[in-house]
């Protein structure tokens, strides 16, 4: 979430809104802000549960908004916004966390798939996504 909240610019010049999961950080926002269910990752059934009760929800948000542009940093709540964007013919633009250094999230690897634009901000990230754009780091 920081890391795209960095990207002032974006923000500054075009009608965004945030997708997030429910933390005090997200709570405390000031943005316009859609809160979503989040993943238990620890119960296969209830993770299947709450899979589909945040692709439903985050339905509701993509046609009350219907966004041009999906631009996330990932975890796996970004999943389903890149995929109903994808299905509508949506841009998606996927940014690898800050973190990842030398090895790709599981969320980058499933989106780099689709994503019109990857990037990265590690060099080292180029041998895991040949098409991505190094970007540098956002901090």
């Amino acid at each position: 979430m920081e890391q795209i909240r960095q990207l002032k610019g974006i923000s500054e010049r075009y009608d965004c809104f945030y997708v997030v999961t429910r933390t005090k950080a997200t709570e405390a926002m000031k943005q316009r802000r859609y809160i979503v269910s989040d993943l238990v990752r620890k119960n296969r059934a209830a993770m299947l549960f709450r899979m589909l009760k945040m692709v439903f929800e985050q339905f509701i948000v993509f046609f009350r908004e219907r966004p041009d542009i999906i631009l996330t940093t990932g975890a796996a709540v970004a999943i389903p916004m890149c995929v109903i964007g994808k299905i509508f013919r949506k841009k998606v633009i996927y940014i690898e966390s800050f973190v990842r250094m030398t090895m790709p999230s599981k969320t980058g690897l499933f989106v780099y798939k689709f994503a019109d634009l990857f990037i990265i901000q590690w060099e080292e990230l180029k041998k895991y996504y040949p098409r991505a754009v190094y970007g540098g780091a956002i901090y």
